[in-house]
């Protein structure tokens, strides 16, 4: 039997597998954690999963770029000896300057992209000041640290509208991820910003399919804002 009569006859198995998987994950959206040793999240904040991380024995890279709220974020991992933290912007291009917009709500909604429809679903947030910061990409962060990418198995982002630039400069490790979780909208919440149909092309191009979604901040008129977990097609 030739090569291409195996795919052909293994083919439906898969994707019964992968419907399988699938349907579990709908109802725990975070069971992919259960399945890696290492995680890389991306846009940390104060780290405020870490306790559940910790819990799960997962090796945690975080990345945040804003400096004071990067102090904070070390502190509060520090009792974690497996968790790690790097202050940088990332984006799909080495060193170059952004206007880097820092939100009221203790930088949590900070972007490089202008706020926009995100005020009619979050009306309080707004920004309260800027500061300029040069960008790095993942791969070139992880060459310039000598960090072992088979280390982490999953990417999780929460950069306000820039995800699809992380991705961008993640390209040549993308492949060692299993998992990637990002929080995404169908609407402009953010001038420019990356949509679910942005992030699924490029992923889907790269062997990712959807396997997790759940909405929240829900906004009637525009569309809703999702966190969505994307599988490597087995």
């Amino acid at each position: 039997m030739n090569i291409e009569a195996v795919k052909s006859r293994l083919r439906p198995i898969k994707h019964v597998i992968f419907r399988t998987v699938k349907g579990w994950f709908q109802r725990d959206h975070n069971r992919f954690l259960r399945e890696v040793s290492g995680v890389v999240h991306v846009g940390a904040n104060t780290g405020q999963e870490r306790d559940f991380y910790n819990k799960l024995g997962l090796d945690v890279l975080w990345i945040e770029p804003i400096p004071d709220v990067f102090k904070e974020l070390e502190m509060n991992i520090r009792p974690f000896k497996k968790q790690m933290a790097l202050e940088a912007l990332l984006t799909d291009t080495d060193d170059e300057e952004y206007e880097f917009y820092i939100a009221n709500n203790h930088g949590a909604s900070s972007s490089i992209l202008k706020l926009k429809e995100h005020k009619h679903v979050w009306p309080d947030v707004d920004y309260s000041s800027s500061t300029k910061l040069r960008s790095v990409t993942l791969a070139s962060l992880f060459e310039h640290h000598h960090i072992a990418s088979e280390k982490y198995q999953a990417l999780i982002m929460d950069t306000q509208g820039s995800e699809l630039l992380v991705l961008k400069g993640a390209e040549p490790l993308l492949s060692q991820f299993k998992y990637i979780k990002t929080e995404v909208a169908d609407f402009e919440a953010y001038e420019g910003c990356c949509k679910v149909a942005d992030i699924e092309a490029f992923l889907k191009m790269h062997g990712f399919l959807e396997i997790s979604r759940r909405a929240f901040g829900i906004k009637t008129i525009a569309g809703d804002y999702f966190d969505i977990t994307y599988q490597r097609e087995p």
